[in-house]
């Protein structure tokens, strides 16, 4: 697939000939690169429902994005380093990562920008520094199939540095976050589209060296960026299609 997953999509049956069809069962399982150690998963059978409108149709269980969802978080592709280089538009293929860098983007975030939201990060860090955001999944994100969407429950965290004029760190505080995304999709015109809702963000403090402080008015924002700003912006994107083979 690229450099941090590999796909074994071989036959787990001789292929099943008959008049009308010819039916396939690929294996569909995707493993981090050069690691082939099983995922914790179990890929229960499925049967694709009779239709005759079209020459060719594939389906996806969800083992597939359970599994390519495991293989990336084993890769280590939802963990980045945010600074205040981000470029506002930069596409990350995750949305958990997309989501933030979008977010932050909007911002010229420095402990300044911070301080105006928390008294805290104010008082602790008087003159007004770039800031380092490290963010990270802390467990595999889940996707769920549902009707004629998908969802994706992600569970992270993001911790916050001041970066001070010797290029060294200062951990200022740690944040717990809980997402949920719904990811409606279709195809139309030879492209696949598709659209995002976020349902749920939700952020918890999981350390401060800069003392306790509510963590409400920094989610609020956060969220009310992302529903008014981020979200339009990517399904403005997906409303395009991206052209299938």
């Amino acid at each position: 697939i690229d450099d941090l997953a590999e796909v074994d999509y071989s036959l787990n049956s001789l292929p099943a000939v008959s008049q009308p069809f010819i039916d396939l069962d690929l294996k569909g399982t995707v493993y981090p690169a050069g690691n082939y150690t099983g995922p914790p998963y179990v890929a229960p059978p499925f049967t694709i429902p009779a239709q005759h409108d079209s020459m060719l149709y594939l389906a996806f269980s969800e083992y597939f994005f359970q599994t390519s969802s495991f293989a990336y978080y084993t890769a280590g592709a939802f963990n980045i380093t945010i600074t205040e280089e981000v470029k506002s538009g930069k596409f990350v293929c995750f949305l958990f990562l997309f989501f933030f860098l979008q977010t932050c983007s909007y911002f010229n975030i420095s402990t300044e920008i911070f301080g105006s939201i928390i008294p805290e990060v104010a008082e602790y860090s008087v003159t007004p520094y770039p800031v380092m955001m490290k963010l990270m999944a802390t467990e595999i994100p889940i996707i769920s199939l549902e009707q004629d969407s998908f969802t994706v429950e992600i569970q992270g965290s993001m911790e916050v540095f001041a970066v001070l004029p010797d290029s060294t760190t200062q951990s200022l505080f740690t944040m717990n976050i809980a997402a949920n995304i719904s990811i409606a999709s279709n195809i139309f015109d030879q492209k696949l589209m598709g659209s995002l809702c976020l349902n749920r963000l939700q952020f918890s403090l999981a350390h401060s060296n800069v003392g306790f402080f509510e963590i409400s008015l920094l989610e609020n924002i956060l969220s009310y960026v992302l529903q008014t700003e981020v979200m339009p912006s990517a399904n403005a994107k997906l409303s395009k299609g991206f052209p299938l083979p």
